[in-house]
């Protein structure tokens, strides 16, 4: 069995350049599968910022370095496909937990036992990932540097460099399709650019987003200048603390190589804790009087080649007060994550505060008919195949990684659709019942995709409720010939907000799987 060795001058480890992620971990009771359990709090993002340099004694890092550098799916010269069972590992107890404990062969392994799949968090990552062995056939559920997807900051500095280059290849037509996000500035490195364009637009709204926490926390909006002098006083001179320090991101020089300066020479150029400034949405669409944006969820299992599958369900996360810019200070009026709603007096937790994707698009086509609502999905396809395009040649893309997106999307009275933010580790964890049963069959089909079984041939268009939207190019609906939208009447092979026959279309799947199996060439 080829064992790939991982070392940190293959994959350059800084300890301190990517965020580190709140999870859910050691609760004493196990759930059943038919039961949900919502917790406190619904985390929608877990993107926490990690430490400053961890310094180590020679000693500690030895120590370290033999305890990490330890083989993981090793199945002792059995191949892939013969291996009786698949040896799992997660600390996230919830829906994720009931799933992998359900699946047919998978065993539970705790602590420091050896393991085939790892639905890891990123702190884990960031402290293990350069330091491991991987078998061939094992996989973990992050990419090492998903951050630059993920960070609201690195997010839209890679969109703006991936739309000027789009305007020097293709011409402008084609950049202007990646003006899908709201202006934005870096705060406060770019706070004297972002003076310039509050000038030019006076008495408009603006929001302000710490770039690394989560569930709503230290957002604001304002509309005048003084609100934000007033922040940056309060910011100044402050020291990150170890949850709240930047990743140490690798910057790629003019050259095209990356840079190399030591963790401990980046640090000090981030002196306080980093957000962004961004032009509110001011006329979103409004059902009911309420604001909403959507969950959608997009699994990557390469980025080189890009492979990528949209999932079929979603849904709409509403605000539980009515909508007005007369109010900027309410988080009950601008802030749909459920973590802010729930603690709403108007909260109701058996009626909750989402829509399923499927009732939404029923919704817009009985208001604008079916073409328009064609054209605002169409309009997210573009989304989703864009961001992760901006990203394609920064992320390092490794075989052993997948990762399960969740894309937030706010749609506005033009049914124009705007990328929000996107999350290395959208919540898991059920907040009523039909949001347990779509996350438990969200995780089911991630896992058959995922193959660790190696059932599938690689060839399929849908697994379950996922549909593959790019596969080193567009997929098109249409059997057979080659998937290229410049020919004839081309159509995405993407079903967002449609019926989700997944357990039909699994039941024919791997019967005709086994056929195949059957039957010799």
């Amino acid at each position: 069995m080829e064992i790939e060795k991982r070392t940190q001058g293959e994959i350059e480890p800084r300890v301190d350049r990517e965020p580190q992620q709140e999870i859910q971990s050691h609760r004493d009771t196990e759930r059943q599968r038919e039961k949900y359990s919502p917790r406190e709090t619904d985390i929608e993002v877990c993107s926490q910022s990690p430490s400053e340099t961890e310094k180590h004694t020679h000693t500690a890092s030895q120590s370290q370095k033999n305890q990490n550098y330890k083989g993981h799916g090793l199945p002792k010269g059995k191949e892939r496909e013969q291996r009786a069972s698949i040896r799992f590992k997660t600390t996230l107890m919830n829906t994720l937990m009931d799933v992998l404990r359900h699946r047919p062969g998978w065993v539970e392994v705790k602590d420091e036992g050896e393991w085939d799949f790892y639905w890891c968090d990123v702190s884990w990552l960031r402290e293990n990932f350069d330091h491991t062995y991987m078998g061939e056939h094992v996989r973990i559920s992050h990419f090492r540097n998903h951050y630059e997807l993920t960070r609201k900051n690195y997010m839209v500095k890679n969109l703006k460099r991936f739309r000027k280059q789009l305007e020097r290849e293709a011409g402008k037509l084609e950049a202007a399709k990646c003006d899908f996000f709201p202006k934005t500035f870096e705060m406060p490195c770019e706070y004297h650019l972002f003076v310039e364009e509050f000038r030019k637009n006076p008495g408009i709204t603006w929001i302000m987003k710490p770039v690394a926490r989560s569930q709503g926390k230290g957002i604001f909006l304002f509309r005048r200048l003084k609100d934000i002098m007033d922040w940056k006083k309060g910011t100044a001179g402050k020291k990150l603390t170890s949850l709240e320090a930047q990743p140490a991101r690798n910057t790629v020089n003019p050259s095209g190589s990356h840079d190399t300066r030591s963790s401990e020479d980046q640090k000090d150029e981030i002196p306080v804790e980093n957000y962004v400034a961004q032009r509110y949405i001011e006329n979103p669409y409004l059902i009911g009087g309420r604001k909403f944006d959507l969950r959608v969820y997009v699994l990557v299992m390469s980025y080189i080649p890009l492979r990528a599958w949209l999932y079929r369900d979603g849904f709409a996360r509403f605000s539980n007060t009515r909508f007005t810019l007369n109010s900027i200070d309410d988080q009950y009026v601008h802030l749909t994550n459920v973590a802010v709603q729930k603690t709403s007096p108007d909260y109701h937790p058996k009626k909750g505060c989402k829509w399923m994707l499927q009732r939404f698009r029923q919704y817009l086509a009985s208001k604008h008919g079916p073409e328009a609502v064609e054209t605002l999905f169409s309009d997210m396809d573009n989304i989703f195949i864009r961001s992760l395009q901006s990203v394609q040649k920064v992320i390092i893309s490794d075989k052993h990684c997948f990762e399960l997106y969740g894309y937030d999307i706010l749609i506005d009275q033009d049914l124009k659709p705007w990328l929000l933010e996107v999350n290395a580790s959208p919540s898991l964890t059920a907040s009523s019942q039909e949001d347990y049963e779509l996350k438990t069959c969200l995780l089911e089909d991630t896992l058959h995709i995922v193959d660790m079984e190696a059932r599938l041939t690689g060839r399929e268009k849908r697994v379950g409720g996922f549909d593959l939207m790019w596969n080193d190019g567009p997929v098109s609906r249409e059997e057979g010939g080659p998937d290229l939208s410049g020919m004839g009447n081309f159509v995405a092979n993407t079903h967002l907000g449609c019926i989700n026959d997944r357990k039909k279309q699994l039941r024919q799947l791997f019967r005709s799987l086994q056929g195949q199996k059957k039957t010799p060439n």
